[in-house]
């Protein structure tokens, strides 16, 4: 099941540049949080943050906690806690001298996971999860390369699923691929939030209107507002909300 998160006094740096600026919100379990807002605003350090990601760039900074049911993740083993908190990039990103098969396991290998029977149960699994099993069954030893953009973004959260994270991070993850691909991933977002807790930057409005529980806007490293989507995109408290949310801006 998902695990809840909640961020306190949360800033980050590259070098000199401070990109977020004393954050704080829950994010409940089981539910999908979008974070939305013009570009540069923060967006994607805030989930780098949420896996310790940000840190590993040269320069980057971070203060303040996050806690993963009840937890500080800076006082936890960063490679434990990638466990826990998987991420889907904006690009797919499969390695490309594997194979599908060999993609969807290659963090449980990473784990010491040897027992072929359970990696080929958990690489089923996974690829029933994302939607994909059904394309892919016959050719499982095929290159991940081989697939279609949105079939690689599957692919690619097939491999997030396999070491059974309780949080998903999703950058972007349907900004590369063709209206159709969007949809399917969109509806397996909508299924996966009954398993996983999913944070989701889009720069897409619509697209957070349609799958998001719980809406976040970041202006300049700052959460602006944070509410129930539909209260932000019908009724947001905040000027600089409604001027973005009705492209007065960004």
């Amino acid at each position: 099941m998902g695990q809840s998160l909640s961020v306190r006094n949360l800033d980050a740096w590259y070098g000199s540049n401070k990109t977020l600026k004393g954050i704080n919100m829950e994010i409940p379990a089981n539910q999908v949080t979008a974070i939305i807002g013009p570009s540069g605003c923060g967006k994607s350090t805030f989930v780098r943050c949420i896996n310790r990601m940000h840190e590993t760039l040269p320069g980057s900074k971070v203060n303040g906690e996050i806690l993963l049911d009840g937890k500080n993740i800076y006082e936890e083993d960063p490679v434990e806690l990638r466990k826990t908190v998987g991420m889907v990039f904006q690009k797919p990103n499969p390695f490309p001298s594997m194979s599908i098969y060999e993609n969807v396991v290659a963090g449980l290998r990473l784990n010491g996971v040897r027992n072929r029977e359970k990696l080929r149960a958990i690489a089923e699994k996974s690829l029933r999860m994302a939607a994909l099993w059904d394309e892919v069954y016959d050719r499982l030893n095929y290159s991940g390369m081989s697939l279609s953009g949105g079939q690689q973004q599957r692919l690619c959260i097939a491999r997030a699923l396999a070491v059974e994270p309780s949080v998903l991070l999703m950058d972007e993850p349907a900004s590369a691929l063709d209206p159709i691909a969007t949809l399917r991933i969109e509806e397996l977002i909508l299924e996966l939030k009954n398993q996983y807790t999913i944070v989701i930057v889009t720069h897409n409005m619509q697209q957070a209107a349609r799958i998001a529980d719980s809406t976040a806007f970041f202006l300049s490293g700052e959460l602006v507002e944070h509410g129930p989507t539909s209260q932000i995109f019908t009724n947001p408290k905040d000027k600089r909300t409604e001027d973005y949310i009705t492209g007065r801006f960004g």
